[in-house]
C-alpha cells in the first residue's frame, strides 16, 4: 500500500498560522511549537521540516513567521 507524502509549503504554513493568530486561537508570542496542537500528528512532521529547512526553530515565535504586518491608518 503507498502511502501520500504530505508536503507543505513556507507559505502554507504562514497562512495557517495567521488563520489561528487572527481567529485567536494563537498568539504571534507563542512559540512555534503551538502549531502542532492545530495540525495532525502525521502531517506535523512535514510541516516541522519546511520549519527547518527554512531555518525557524521550534521555539521561535509565531511572529517571526509571519513577519511584518502592514496597518492601514484609520
Amino acid at each position: 500500500m503507498l502511502q501520500t507524502v504530505l508536503r507543505y509549503s513556507i507559505d502554507e504554513i504562514r497562512d495557517e498560522a495567521r488563520h489561528l493568530v487572527d481567529k485567536g486561537d494563537i498568539d504571534r508570542h507563542q512559540p512555534l511549537y503551538v502549531l502542532c496542537q492545530f495540525i495532525p500528528p502525521r502531517e506535523w512532521t512535514c510541516v516541522e521540516f519546511e520549519l527547518e529547512r527554512c531555518d525557524y526553530l521550534l521555539r521561535d515565535c509565531v511572529g517571526d513567521l509571519l513577519g511584518q504586518e502592514d496597518w492601514s491608518n484609520d
